[in-house]
């Protein structure tokens, strides 16, 4: 008799999986670490809240993020096979802005059961919607690297637009890539950046907070194309912006606007999310963040 055939999938706490994602069997998060004052914390309750690094932040404290350790992977896929897992399919943020993707495909070589690894080269909830496409798919039967292929895929065609009230963070942290030859020290203007090929880049820059977020949203509709797309507003220390945001750019899509592929939802809305510790730290309090992502039926193989 034929081996049952069982694929885990994992991920790290950048993603921003939705709760009902994250509970799913065989569906693993593993957290990046913050630094603050040279104490270590994973990212998450109980320890590195968005709160508590926004605090940090504000109080000027030393605040840094480690990407989990080759060993922590190697652990994990060792526990995995153990418990009866056949393969593994690890998706990760952008290589270019974190060593995570790297420390997953060093393990992965002495794993005990094939792993597949995907740098998505996006971060936070696009690297989300890859996880849930790549979880479509084998839904519907489709192998691991029909998955892989859905996940690149998903990230490719997602949009992330963010906005920052200083560049200092992202400066402080070296995330800032090419934006930082653009917008060189003026840091008065409103910055509205995205991610490009795993990178920060600069998008548009505006004086003045109401104008950037209303140049953001406008930014969000023209990159979303004419299907139905599924979209989340991302926050820091900002709920309230947050949440006016979501609420006009729900209206703004309308019937465009689609649910989770993988968990069941209510009526298809803006999703609204607060930032991890770790993405929180390179941005700073106040940022404000749009993700869009065609949606897409997942192409399953047939059998030959």
């Amino acid at each position: 008799m034929a081996a049952v055939r069982r694929v885990a999938l994992v991920t790290d706490s950048t993603a921003l999986l939705r709760p009902e994602v994250e509970a799913l069997a065989d569906v693993v998060v593993v957290p990046l670490q913050v630094v603050i004052d040279d104490e270590v914390f994973d990212e998450g309750a109980p320890e590195a809240t968005p709160d508590q690094v926004a605090a940090a932040l504000k109080g000027k404290r030393a605040v840094s993020t480690s990407r989990p350790a080759p060993a922590v992977f190697a652990e994990l896929y060792e526990r995995l096979a153990a418990d009866g897992v056949t393969e593994i399919l690890s998706v990760h943020l952008s290589a270019e802005m974190s060593g995570t993707y790297e420390s997953a495909l060093v393990a992965s070589r002495d794993a005990g059961v094939p792993v597949t690894c995907v740098d998505t080269r996006q971060v936070g909830v696009a690297g989300g919607y890859a996880v849930e496409s790549a979880l479509a798919v084998l839904a519907q039967g489709g192998d691991t690297a029909a998955a892989a292929e859905a996940a690149r895929a998903r990230a490719a065609a997602s949009t992330s637009l963010f906005y920052v009230d200083t560049l200092e963070y992202l400066r402080r942290g070296g995330r800032v890539g090419a934006a930082a030859a653009v917008f060189g020290g003026a840091l008065a203007v409103k910055p509205l950046l995205g991610i490009v090929d795993g990178v920060v880049a600069p998008q548009a820059k505006v004086r003045t907070a109401a104008k950037a977020i209303a140049r953001l949203e406008a930014l969000a509709m023209e990159a979303s194309g004419d299907g139905a797309v599924e979209v989340c507003v991302a926050h820091l220390t900002a709920p309230d912006r947050a949440a006016a945001m979501a609420e006009r750019l729900t209206e703004a899509f309308g019937e465009r606007l689609a649910g989770s592929a993988v968990v069941a939802a209510e009526e298809p809305a803006v999703r609204c999310v607060e930032l991890g510790g770790v993405l929180g730290a390179h941005v700073g309090p106040g940022m404000l963040a749009i993700c869009v992502a065609p949606l897409s039926a997942p192409t399953v193989p047939t059998a030959p």
